[in-house]
């Protein structure tokens, strides 16, 4: 599912979109799948039961309720909370937003970011996973969970970074300038890019 183009900038280009790692699914989920066991429990011992046929239909109302509950809770909710959550690298900014009836979120100009780091455990590396943590002029470090193949997206924001800043660069000195800066082997000195490991 693509990022909805009227929340870009016109001519501007989602480079990466992701939705958090379906790991941040798995504690809810889990609770979840207790909660129908323990229902789908206490629904065969009321039928086994001699109780009478009123109370244990409202023993049964009361049952299924709680598991509508529990799945509405444990399934509903957070699988929603996981679909209205983005994380985009454009070519021009970082945007996260999140949320359904309120929703919240932050950008950050390509140009303001300074350093770009990730950081993920044994666990993280196994499901392709981790934190990405981005800061900006004068801000506080900003940390982003659970963000999927989180070595890609450091390494294609690294490069969106490098990119801007060749750009600003490029546009402070005259053509003649960068003719004289060639080397020995006919290349600029300015054309020069940073390779990163995309492995």
């Amino acid at each position: 599912m693509s990022f909805p183009r009227d929340n870009l900038a016109s001519g501007e280009r989602v480079v990466v979109h992701h939705h958090p790692h379906w790991k941040c699914l798995i504690g809810p989920f889990s609770v979840f799948v207790v909660c129908t066991g323990l229902a789908g429990l206490a629904a065969g011992a009321i039928a086994a039961s001699t109780i009478n046929s009123t109370l244990a239909l409202i023993l049964n109302i009361v049952v299924a309720v709680g598991w509508g509950a529990a799945a509405a809770w444990f399934f509903v909710r957070p699988l929603i909370a996981w679909k209205s959550t983005h994380f985009v690298l454009t070519d021009r900014r970082v945007i996260f937003r999140r949320g359904v009836l309120t929703r919240s979120g932050i950008d950050i100009p390509i140009r303001r970011i300074n350093t770009v780091e990730f950081r993920h455990g044994l666990l993280d590396r196994m499901m392709r996973t981790g934190t990405l943590i981005i800061e900006s002029a004068s801000d506080e470090p900003l940390l982003f969970d659970d963000v999927p193949q989180v070595e890609r997206v450091h390494s294609l924001l690294y490069h969106e970074v490098l990119d801007e800043r060749d750009d600003g660069f490029d546009d402070r000195y005259d053509p003649a300038d960068r003719d004289e800066a060639r080397g020995h082997d006919g290349d600029s000195a300015y054309s020069r890019r940073v390779e990163v490991d995309r492995r």
